[in-house]
């Protein structure tokens, strides 16, 4: 009979630190950027200083590229149902304040998914100018082009490298 209620006991015990460690894998909901305050936003009004929404509502996201016309803040909710799983969007706002060019406040506007596309905060690839050629190819060209004294004039001391590639 003790044994019974032992080997019960142990199979509970293993159910409940599996059902702990499943628990810990079930998803999330994310929030990145700027979480817009609707109070604070009400209270920005066209002729405002910059000094001033920068009081109220903190430093932007980002600003326009050409003269610092734009203020830009972004929030992004995300989720995922699983642990270390891909996000996906929910939700996407960007509170964009335009300037006057005497750098007084314009208007506010709000945009949200539905007036654009979602786009990546954080790009997680570089550009770089070798994706025109393959590898091969660029490893092939640097071996036949060897120049050990750089002649400069594009040619080779690999004998027949200067018919191809």
């Amino acid at each position: 009979m003790r044994r019974r209620l032992v080997q019960s006991f142990a199979r509970l015990a293993l159910l409940g630190l599996a059902g702990a460690g499943l628990a810990g894998c079930v998803g999330e909901e994310l929030r990145h950027g700027y979480q817009i305050d609707q109070a604070a936003l009400a209270t920005i009004k066209p002729g405002m200083s910059p000094e001033q929404v920068l009081q109220i509502l903190g430093t932007p996201s980002t600003v326009s590229t050409v003269g610092n016309k734009s203020w830009y803040y972004i929030s992004q909710n995300t989720s995922r149902t699983i642990m270390f799983l891909g996000e996906q969007v929910e939700d996407q706002k960007v509170t964009a304040v335009y300037f006057t060019p005497g750098f007084k406040v314009e208007r506010v506007a709000l945009y949200g998914l539905q007036d654009g596309k979602v786009f990546d905060f954080i790009e997680r690839t570089t550009p770089t100018s070798g994706a025109d050629r393959a590898f091969l190819s660029q490893l092939f060209r640097g071996l036949t082009r060897y120049e050990p004294f750089g002649s400069g004039k594009g040619t080779s001391v690999v004998p027949g490298a200067n018919r191809g590639l």
